[in-house]
This record gives structure tokens, sequence and C-alpha cells, in this order.
């Protein structure tokens, strides 16, 4: 076979004279062209290749999986209303109910998450046991919102109800707060509403006026027959995190539908809203959390762009996005 295509010969030198000694020689190796791939060591073992492999998809299959997680829909609970049984009623009023207000669930899914009603547990029923725990949920899902109700009872925050029909419901106090417990345990974000933010103060210490037209008679009407219409100002304090998310609103117009309202605020909370008349305390944030935060408003009656109430987008945003940062 012709030797003028091996590359490890010298060409001729065409002015060389056909009798001349041939001094074609074997070209010297050259150390690139032997060394290893350009993508291993020169002195790499196969273990320690098979380890780079290895490692290389490993991190391919861990990026997958952050990128699957961070795509996921986000997960909501929301605490549950109680209707508890009518003396004497028939059929369902005489059935302990747990319910979602739809507002607020539609709220919340503006944002394209999904939301789940978040039941008492009963570990000692006899009928249907169970070993749920309030735990388990904090665990699975990814944030959670008090919504609004009934009182918070005078007697979670050690006094006495001032009037018969301010007694509150000791029960739904004492699931709520075992819930929030849990969330805040978990490193998840708590979205208080209205009632939520009157528990929010509770659990930790704070406590509330019983019926803010008789505890403060100077203050304005918190609460009228025109319910969800009723609104009035309130202001956020410089420096909070509510006045960073409104910038240009140092003042805003939201609905009120409360007789109760903060009195004392409770350990590590701090005010993010006034009332802008009589001082009354309209949100609270719990420092120690990324996300734990109280709005005596009822933002789900907002309508979104709206040129005269609050829009609450950026709160609910700002809960959410807490929300997918607890999954790292």
């Amino acid at each position: 076979m012709s030797d003028q295509n091996d590359p490890s010969i010298e060409p001729v030198n065409p002015s060389t004279p056909a009798d001349a000694p041939d001094r074609r020689q074997p070209r010297a190796d050259n150390d690139q062209s032997r060394r290893p791939s350009r993508y291993f060591g020169a002195h790499e073992t196969p273990w320690s290749i098979a380890r780079r492999v290895a490692s290389a998809r490993f991190r391919a299959i861990s990026d997958g999986v952050v990128k699957r997680i961070a795509q996921r829909t986000l997960k909501i609970g929301v605490s549950a209303r109680i209707f508890h049984p009518e003396i004497g009623a028939k059929g369902l009023r005489s059935k302990t109910l747990q319910y979602l207000e739809e507002s607020i669930a539609q709220w919340v899914m503006s944002r394209d998450v999904l939301v789940f009603m978040i039941p008492t547990v009963n570990n000692s029923g006899l009928l249907h046991p169970s070993n749920i725990r309030l735990r388990d949920y904090a665990k699975h899902l990814d944030g959670l919102v008090l919504q609004g109700g009934a009182d918070v009872s005078p007697q979670t925050y050690s006094e006495a109800a001032t009037r018969p029909e301010w007694g509150g419901d000791r029960a739904r106090d004492m699931y709520e707060l075992e819930l929030l417990h849990e969330f805040v345990e978990a490193g998840k974000p708590v979205l208080g509403i209205c009632r939520g933010c009157q528990l929010i103060n509770v659990a930790f210490g704070g406590t509330l006026y019983q019926d803010i037209a008789s505890d403060v008679p100077a203050a304005i009407e918190h609460v009228n027959e025109l319910y969800d219409s009723h609104y009035h100002e309130i202001r956020f304090p410089v420096g909070s995190s509510l006045a960073q998310m409104f910038p240009n609103r140092p003042q805003a117009l939201v609905n009120s539908i409360h007789h109760q309202a903060v009195k004392d605020l409770g350990r590590e909370l701090v005010v993010e809203a006034f009332s802008g008349p009589d001082n009354i305390v309209e949100a609270v944030r719990y420092r120690k959390a990324n996300f734990v935060m109280g709005l005596q408003w009822h933002p789900e009656f907002h309508r979104p762009g709206s040129p005269e109430l609050l829009d609450c987008t950026p709160i609910l945003d700002a809960f959410l996005r807490a929300a997918r940062e607890t999954r790292f």
C-alpha cells in the first residue's frame, strides 16, 4: 500500500534530486495528540473518571428536580369557618359544619394556585378516628390563610366577655392557634384576614378590644349595616413593609367589617397600618418570620385595579413569593 497519505511520514520535498538518499523520517510523536480527551485530566484513573461522570449525572438530575419543584403549582391552605350545632335544630343545623367563604378562595386562586380548606382534626373520635395531625397540613402545604369570621373569644387572651354576644368561638380559637403554630414552626408563610389578624396578635400574647365602640368611644365606625361597602382610610408607618409595597400611597382606602381590634400588641409584632382618624391597628407583622402578616380589612372584597380601594394584589404576591421560597 502506498505511504503517500500516511500522516506519520514527512512528504518528499520536490526540489530534492531524485538520486538523493531517502531522508524521510517518521514524524516525532506529538505529546498533545497522545493525551486523553480534553474532558479528562492526563493522570485521571478510571475511578476518578467514573466519579466525574456520576457527579455530572447527579447534578443534571438535581437541576431537573429543582426545576420541577419550582414549577409545581402552589398549594395554599385556608382555615375553616365553623358552624356549631343549634340546640333543637334538625338537618344540617344539627351538625357541625366547616366551610370556606367563596371570595377568599377566589382571591387566592386568582394567582393560579390551588386552595385547600383545612378541617379541624379529632384524633379521639369514636366514629372515624384518624392519626392525621394539623402538623401534616403544615408539612405538605406551602402557606396558610386564616380567614375571617366569628369573634376571638376573650378567654383566649385571659379575659372575661363583657357581654354575652362577645363570647366568641373558643373552639375555633384553639384549632386556629395550633394551625398557626404549626405553619410558623414549619417556616411557612401565614396571612391573617380580619379575625385572622386578631388571632395572630393573640397568639403572640396580645389582647383585643372586645368592642371598639364601647372600649374606644372616640373611634370612628369600623362596622355598620353597609358591611363590605363601608370604607375608611388607613396609613402605613414609614419603613413598614406595606409602605414599601405601596411606595406612592402613604394613605389608602379599605373596607371595614370588624367590631374587635388589636389592643395590646403581641410579642415581636410590629404595626403595618393604622386607621387614619383614630389610630386603631389595621395590620400587623411578626418580625421573626419571613412572612406572617395580619390585615384587619378584607382584601378579597377589593376589586383589582380599583381607582378607589387599595389594590391588595401586591400583598397576595408577597405572600405567595414567600411560599415559593420555603420550598428550598
